[in-house]
Order: C-alpha cells, then sequence, then structure tokens
C-alpha cells in the first residue's frame, strides 16, 4: 500500500505541473499533504515525537532552505558581480586566443563549465550568447556549432556540480562531503561535457547550419572593449575562490585530527556559507571597488539579483518538504527495507527515478529533488553507496531528454532561430547525452571508490 502511495504522488505531482499547470511550488505542497493523509499521518502533531502533516512541511522547507536560501543568494550575487564587470567575457575571450579561432568550440565549452559555477544556466546563457552571436559572424562558423558546446558546458556544471541549488540540495538530502562532491562532479563533468559540446556539437553543426538570427543580433550589446574588461587571473580567482576553499576543507579532513585548530579553521573557511560569502565579499573589491564602481552601485546589483531567485527557492523548499512527509510518514524506511532485498543499485535507480520525472515534469530542479528524497532513505541503509555518486546520478538524470514541456527548450529554439524539429536534434540529443554519458562516467567511478 505505502509503495502505491508513492507510484499515486509522483504520478499526481506529474500531472499538477503538466495538466493542471500548478506552479512547481504549489504541485510539491499539494502533494506532500495527499501523501500525509494517505500513510495514514495526524493533521495535527499529538506529541512532539509524532509530528503533524503541516510539522513535517514546516520542518522539510525550513531545514531546507535554512542551507540553501544563503548559498543561492551569495551564488548569485557573485555572478552579477561577474556580469556587470565584463569577468565573464574576459574569461570567454581569453580562452578563445589561447585556442585559435579553428578551435572556438573547444574554448566555448571551457567557457561555460568554468562561468557556469557561480551563476544559473539561464544567468550564463543570456551572459555569453552576445559572445556566440559575435564569434559566429566573425568566423563564418555555423552558430550550432559554437553555441553547443557552451550550453554542454553551462548545463553540466548546472546539473552537477555544487553549489548550484538543485546539486547543494543533494548534497543535504544524502548528507554528501560538498569537497568530494565537486572533486568527482569535474572528474565526470569534463569528459561528459567534451562529448556532448565539441564532438557532438562539430559533428551536428555541418548537418544543421544556422546563421545568427539578424533581429535578436542587433538587440545584443556587443562585448565590451578588451581594455575594459577585468584581468583574467583576476577574474578567474574569484570565480574559483568557493570552489578552493571546499576543496581544501575536504583535504583537511583527511590529513588532519579532527578538533584541532588548524582543523576547525579549514573546516570553517571550506564551509559553502562561509567559502561563498568569502568569494562574495572578495568580489565585490576585485570586480567592484577596483573596477571603478562605488557602493550604492554595488548595493544596486546585490539587490537587483535576488528577485529572480525566489522561484527557485520555492521550488527547492516544496522538494524538501516532500521528502520530509515521505521520511515522517514511514514511507522512506519501508522503501528502504524493500531495497536492501533487492539487486537494483541506488545509483541507478536515482538516475533512472530523476530521468522519467524530467521527461514528464521538464523541471531539473523537480527531478533531482523528488528522486533524492526518494532514494535517500534506499541509500542510508545500504553499505558502500557513495552519497557524492547519488548526487552526480540524480543530477545526471535530472537533465535528459529536455523537449516541449521545459523553458530552456523554448528559449534555446528562439536564440537559435531554429524549427522544433532541429531543436530536438540538438538541444534535447545534447541533453540526452550528456545524462548517459555523465551515468557511464559515475559508474567507473564508482569501480574504484
Amino acid at each position: 500500500m505505502l509503495l502505491l502511495i508513492v507510484a499515486a504522488a509522483v504520478l499526481v505531482l506529474l500531472l499538477l505541473i503538466t495538466w493542471a499547470k500548478l506552479n512547481p511550488f504549489i504541485a510539491l505542497i499539494i502533494t506532500a499533504i495527499g501523501v500525509g493523509l494517505a500513510a495514514g499521518m495526524p493533521i495535527v502533531a499529538p506529541s512532539p515525537e509524532e509530528p503533524g502533516i503541516i510539522d513535517s512541511i514546516k520542518a522539510g522547507l525550513g531545514n531546507t532552505l535554512g542551507f540553501l536560501a544563503i548559498v543561492l543568494a551569495l551564488g548569485t550575487m557573485l555572478g552579477k558581480m561577474m556580469a556587470e564587470s565584463g569577468g565573464a567575457l574576459r574569461i570567454a575571450q581569453t580562452l578563445i586566443n589561447r585556442f585559435g579561432e579553428k578551435n572556438v568550440h573547444w574554448s566555448m565549452m571551457f567557457v561555460g563549465f568554468i562561468v557556469g559555477i557561480p551563476v544559473f544556466f539561464q544567468v550564463g546563457f543570456v551572459l555569453l550568447i552576445p559572445l556566440v552571436f559575435t564569434i559566429a559572424r566573425q568566423t563564418g562558423m555555423s552558430l550550432i556549432k559554437i553555441g553547443l558546446p557552451l550550453l554542454a558546458g553551462l548545463s553540466v556544471v548546472h546539473g552537477l556540480v555544487p553549489p548550484h541549488p538543485a546539486a547543494m540540495a543533494a548534497v543535504g538530502i544524502f548528507n554528501a562531503d560538498v569537497g568530494l562532491t565537486i572533486f568527482y562532479s569535474i572528474l565526470v563533468g569534463l569528459p561528459t561535457a567534451i562529448i556532448a559540446g565539441p564532438l557532438y556539437g562539430k559533428w551536428i553543426g555541418k548537418r544543421i547550419i544556422k546563421d545568427v538570427p539578424k533581429e535578436l543580433a542587433e538587440q545584443m550589446t556587443e562585448p565590451k572593449a578588451t581594455k575594459d574588461l577585468p584581468g583574467f587571473v583576476n577574474t578567474m580567482f574569484t570565480v574559483l575562490v568557493p570552489v578552493i576553499l571546499m576543496l581544501i576543507s575536504s583535504v583537511a579532513e583527511l590529513g588532519l585530527d579532527k578538533g584541532t585548530a588548524s582543523y576547525n579553521f579549514f573546516k570553517f573557511i571550506g564551509d559553502p556559507i562561509v567559502a561563498l560569502l568569502i568569494a562574495t565579499v572578495y568580489s565585490f573589491f576585485s570586480l567592484g571597488f577596483f573596477r571603478g564602481f562605488n557602493k550604492e552601485t554595488i548595493l544596486n546589483f546585490t539587490n537587483d539579483c535576488l528577485g529572480p531567485t525566489a522561484t527557485i527557492l520555492l521550488v527547492i523548499g516544496g522538494g524538501g518538504a516532500f521528502n520530509k512527509v515521505l521520511l515522517d510518514s514511514g514511507i522512506g524506511e519501508y522503501i528502504a527495507e524493500i531495497a536492501q532485498q533487492s539487486a537494483i543499485s541506488p545509483i541507478l535507480l536515482g538516475w533512472g527515478i530523476a530521468a522519467m520525472l524530467r521527461v514528464a515534469t521538464g523541471s531539473a530542479t523537480v527531478s533531482m529533488m523528488t528522486a533524492a528524497g526518494i532514494v535517500a532513505p534506499i541509500a542510508a541503509v545500504m553499505p558502500g553507496v557513495s552519497p557524492e555518486l547519488l548526487v552526480l546520478a540524480t543530477g545526471a538524470g535530472s537533465l535528459i531528454l529536455s523537449h516541449v514541456n521545459d523553458a530552456g527548450f523554448w528559449m534555446i529554439k528562439e536564440y537559435f532561430g531554429m524549427s522544433v524539429k532541429e531543436t530536438l536534434q540538438t538541444w534535447t540529443a545534447l541533453e540526452t547525452i550528456i545524462a548517459v554519458a555523465a551515468l557511464g562516467f559515475i559508474l567507473l567511478v564508482d569501480i574504484f571508490i
């Protein structure tokens, strides 16, 4: 009966999002209440030891956002400083100059991978698409050959690499180590981005030739003059400060004795919140004051960029609430008991559930959060399962087969001036290659750890 409740809950969630066109946050809360009622949870908590439905929803949403809201806000501010200072364009132009015009598609993949670390996929795309248009016009290359590698780099980082919101939420759900997750995500993400980006982009770019849409290109701002951009080393260091600090923290945990002053210091600065806070404040100077921006301008940047994050925060919070109800209702424990007796790998299970949800809902965030909530209780009772690889597996599955129910599908279609069929052949295929290739590399890493 509990399994039927889970299956029905997922089906209802899909219908509410796809057919009823409800906001994912509202759909997740309604589904969480339905699961609690169907599982026999009390409406009002009879005692502190036995939470009620609303108590579980509050706890799940609060516990999830208590951490992620800070990470999301700081990461958004860091990304805004990169955009306004021209730091992202500096990274792009430097890599293009180093790789050369013939290998520009390779440089665009690395640009997407690096710039995508502190910014959302949509932000990174809008930030860098003027550069793609400019390069396509200057070189005469197909927009597909240049653009797909950029999309591959941005998408891989968005789905796999903390501190992106869904990945960070999955880190919390699986109780994974942030530094190790970043390390494994780079091991898995780079070869995945290479296959889906430069390699597939070059192949499909010969078959689908697209010029820059004239009307759209005329509305795009040309990249700033090189002399007005911040330095490459300065920008790269600013972007990578949080990643470096989190990796140092993981190394300290392996090499230092717990409880020592050095251990506590490195664990403190390597905490995602502290690491992002340090990087964001540093960016106010390295990409702000030192670039001629005054205090009022930087304040406006940090205020303006927070508005669009509200929807993302609510969806993630709704996913946390749904996850908490699954746990408090006893469904999580029951599923875990069944999984212990089966031979299904939690890595494959997490990837498969996330993939099915992605195809049905079109939302990578909803897919990853829901899959993580279902698989976490199973993984907790199965020895030898890497929680870091489970984060990557659910992230990889959540990227598969983007199609007409995904807002990103239509964004890519319009910016690249493609038909629906061409978008399926390029963007949808690219996302599917990422999901499948990443799963293969995850399973390969799992053999050696």
